[in-house]
């Protein structure tokens, strides 16, 4: 699974609904223009003390005619320069004066976007109840939680090993290791299971930590082998002690509380 992390295609309206849910009441937009939407994320700039966001779109001032703000000869003349930050000067004071109605305009798009949300929430919500016996508001688990939403494409990711790790790793926030090979509990290979095992590698481990993430990780692990492994796979995810390179020597943990220096 890939978890793209960038900013620049998330809209203001999904973005703010979720960081700031009071925003719609007090907070002012203030629209500086596409010209900046090209290389930067829809928010340019969020000031929490003066509750104040600036977003790299047109406001109302770019409807109005050019004519109606400026002239051509504004900029002929000598003293270029002054005439033109007399213009810039000019431009914020419009910016200000017309912010209430960008500010108002936001503030209806941030409406529709919190209603669309919720309206989707329940549709998933609804598809996870009717097709997959998955009760959302009855699960306890966070981490199950967040795995669910996965569930309608189940078909397309059952089996997919490596999805699993990305999964694991993406909710866990910590790097897995994955390997796989055959288990057996005879003496011999002539009957045989698939076998795929995840390390969880957490750094700082304590014997509290370490039973409290195991605690945590135990429903996800149950739900995972449930829906995204197959059903003649063994599956075997632990918590493994992470270190990082110390002066050329390398730490490997082979179980919880042992180590093996290289």
């Amino acid at each position: 699974m890939r978890i793209d992390r960038n900013l620049y295609q998330i809209r203001a309206e999904v973005l703010l609904n979720y960081l700031y849910p009071e925003m719609e009441k007090e907070w002012m937009a203030l629209f500086k223009g596409t010209f900046f939407r090209n290389y930067n994320e829809d928010v340019l700039a969020l000031y929490e003390d003066e509750k104040k966001v600036y977003l790299a779109r047109d406001g109302f001032l770019r409807l109005l005619p050019e004519g109606l703000l400026t002239k051509d000869d504004d900029l002929k003349g000598e003293d270029v320069s002054q005439k033109f930050k007399d213009l810039e000067w000019r431009r914020e004071l419009l910016n200000e004066a017309f912010s209430p109605f960008d500010t108002y305009i936001f503030k209806k798009k941030l409406a529709i976007e919190r209603n669309a949300s919720q309206l989707l929430q329940e549709k998933l919500e609804y598809i996870l109840k009717a097709y997959f016996d998955f009760d959302m508001a009855a699960e306890t688990s966070e981490l199950v939680k967040e795995a669910a939403v996965i569930l309608p494409f189940v078909k397309q990711y059952k089996g997919d090993f490596h999805f699993v790790a990305n999964l694991l790793g993406a909710l866990m926030e910590c790097k897995v290791e994955m390997s796989t090979g055959r288990y057996s509990h005879l003496d011999t290979t002539i009957c045989w299971l698939p076998k795929v095992r995840y390390n969880l590698l957490i750094p700082d481990l304590t014997p509290e930590s370490y039973n409290g993430r195991m605690k945590e990780l135990e429903p996800l692990v149950q739900f995972i082998r449930e829906w995204f492994i197959p059903f003649d796979v063994l599956c075997e995810v632990k918590i493994k002690e992470y270190h990082y390179m110390r002066k050329s020597q390398q730490v490997i943990t082979l179980d919880y509380n042992t180590e093996l220096n290289q």
